[in-house]
């Protein structure tokens, strides 16, 4: 195994992604081992682990798996080599577009739902008599 290659267990390490999550991501396409070992270990590289990244970063904005592998596939295209040139990149630079106004949005809305949140949380700590914010670990 060269020192460019992880197993699996370090690329969970890294992106904070449990072992079961990589494998379902596997299944369903999103993000495919860059090689197995002799033994038949999945391996990944550090493309492998920003693909992931991309994937866990998506997952709590609310993308669908179909939707990260549309971003994904167009982030692919993007970033081939010969790079796509003329109408298919214009095309390509939409699609990411739309996602990055989408992701855009998203964040929007859960700030909101934080601010609500925050106040609710001091809305009940002045209902207890307590003036400051409880210290979050």
């Amino acid at each position: 195994m060269s020192s460019e290659h992880m197993q699996i267990g370090e690329v969970a390490a890294r992106t904070e992604l449990s072992l079961r999550t990589i494998r379902h991501y596997e299944e369903t396409g999103l993000v495919i081992p860059s090689a197995r070992s002799r033994g038949g270990f999945r391996l990944y590289t550090e493309t492998d682990v920003a693909r992931l990244m991309v994937i866990r970063r998506m997952k709590p904005l609310g993308f669908t798996l179909d939707q990260m592998r549309d971003l994904l596939d167009a982030t692919d295209h993007l970033d081939a080599v010969p790079p796509p040139a003329g109408a298919e990149r214009e095309e390509l630079l939409g699609r990411v577009r739309h996602f990055e106004q989408a992701a855009a949005e998203r964040v929007a809305d859960l700030r909101k739902q934080l601010g609500r949140a925050e106040e609710f949380a001091g809305t009940l700590r002045a209902r207890l008599g307590e003036d400051a914010p409880t210290t979050r670990p």
